[in-house]
């Protein structure tokens, strides 16, 4: 019988802070999912290659990297309330500085406004992941985050939506046979309207956030606090740093963050190579998402049964499969192989957070939570590599073969790798850790 069957994921007294917090895990989703096929956008739009269109996501994830850690110093002292509220501030003025991005018709601009919506959105994230944990037991604190990120794709979802029926359906560049080959004047027409396309639902998702803001501001919400004086944040540094869990766990999750942003940035050039326009691809990210809403559903499931590792580990080695698969299989059973690394994928941000953070103080958590949102970077720096390796033969995504596949479908090494670490991390946790305090789920 399982020990922690009765504890409950989420007690009554905290139900509505529970679903508060919850809507941000959806609103981070949205401008994720909104995002990712922008970089095949801005590539077409202001004919741009691979690796420059993955500005994109270098401003977006770096973002994260850079406001992270002083947003954990700001709510060391105030608030997880501040904190959102600040995040959300953040968040709308970052996504509202697109319409002056478009207006002067600069990449630039846009990659700016991306940086600043991130700095929101780590503000957001530092504060929202270890506020659920902290809602409720230390034994379902891993299954609550899961709880709370099963969230976090319904806004992809409905980002992705967004994207595909009313950016990538109305951009004029990407019905264009050869848009490289127009004449200067006709390009600048296509151009300025594109541009517009893209701003639109960023302009309207700023006013969004606005309200939340409002509503989080009229709003209680408890604030927890570790008993006694406030340990020194130089004593805390030195006790994660000899947290090998936890600093493990970081780098679990930089290549996490950056395996699933290659496989669902790049499922647009890995269609491309087979044929497959934008707009349907974006319909194949639509079923990867999908399956990553399931997948956290049966994850969340299974960690009442299977140690956090234990899982962790198995879902890696079968994301390793289905990328093996992505890589060598030349055709739509690769895009179908890497559309259900999704699947898999689920389970891994939440679980390597609670793994992470599991032995740790709600003090000592504000400041651990920022390296795991810091870890985010690897959404900027991966694809970024990934980017340059499809560029290995030219602007196209089929210019050359790399061990007799193309450097698209090579590229995918990379999440290879790192799935294959993230699998070795989730065994080493299971083997030093599922007879002590930190496993959550021991079956007796």
């Amino acid at each position: 019988m399982d020990t922690f069957s009765k504890i409950p994921v989420v007690s009554k007294k905290v139900v509505i802070p529970f679903i508060l917090v919850t809507s941000l895990f959806a609103l981070w989703g949205f401008a994720n999912a909104v995002t990712d096929p922008m970089v095949q956008a801005f590539k077409k739009v202001l004919e741009l290659s691979n690796s420059q269109a993955a500005w994109v996501q270098m401003a977006f994830y770096g973002g994260y990297f850079c406001m992270a850690l002083p947003a954990a110093m700001f709510m060391r002292k105030y608030s997880y309330k501040i904190g959102v509220l600040i995040g959300l501030a953040l968040y709308a003025t970052g996504a509202l500085l697109f319409f002056p991005a478009a207006q002067t018709e600069s990449f630039l601009f846009f990659c700016i406004g991306l940086y600043i919506l991130t700095f929101g959105l780590a503000f957001l994230e530092t504060a929202a992941n270890p506020y659920i944990l902290a809602m409720g037991a230390k034994e379902t604190a891993t299954q609550r985050l899961n709880l709370a990120q099963a969230f976090n794709p319904v806004g992809l979802i409905a980002g992705l939506l967004v994207a595909q029926q009313f950016v990538l359906k109305n951009l004029q560049s990407d019905d264009v046979e050869n848009f490289r080959a127009l004449d200067e004047a006709s390009k600048v027409l296509i151009r300025t309207s594109d541009l517009m396309v893209i701003r639109n639902p960023y302009v309207i998702l700023g006013l969004v956030i606005t309200a939340v803001f409002v509503i989080f501001l009229l709003s209680k919400m408890p604030q927890s606090k570790d008993e006694g004086e406030m340990p020194g944040i130089g004593d805390t540094f030195a006790t994660l740093a000899r947290n090998v869990k936890y600093i493990l766990g970081v780098l679990a999750q930089i290549l996490y963050v950056g395996a699933q942003i290659m496989c669902w940035t790049y499922i647009y050039q890995y269609a491309e190579g087979i044929g497959i326009d934008s707009v349907t691809a974006g319909s194949y990210q639509l079923v990867a998402f999908g399956l990553f809403i399931v997948g956290r559903a049966v994850g969340t499931y299974m960690l009442r049964f299977f140690s956090s590792g234990k899982l962790l580990m198995y879902f890696a080695l079968l994301a390793m499969a289905f990328t093996l698969g992505t890589m060598f299989i030349q055709d739509l059973f690769g895009l179908y192989s890497l559309v259900a690394i999704s699947f898999f994928m689920s389970l891994m941000f939440p679980t390597i957070y609670g793994i992470a953070l599991g032995d740790l103080t709600e003090e000592q958590s504000k400041i651990g939570s920022a390296g795991l949102v810091m870890a985010i970077v690897g959404g900027a720096l991966m694809p970024k590599l990934q980017g340059i390796i499809i560029d290995a033969g030219g602007n196209g995504v089929a210019d050359t073969k790399i061990l007799g596949v193309s450097e698209v479908n090579f590229s995918f090494i990379l999440p290879l790798l790192c799935f294959l670490y993230i699998a070795w991390y989730g065994l080493r946790v299971f083997k030093r850790h599922e007879a002590t305090d930190d496993i959550l789920h021991t079956v007796h």
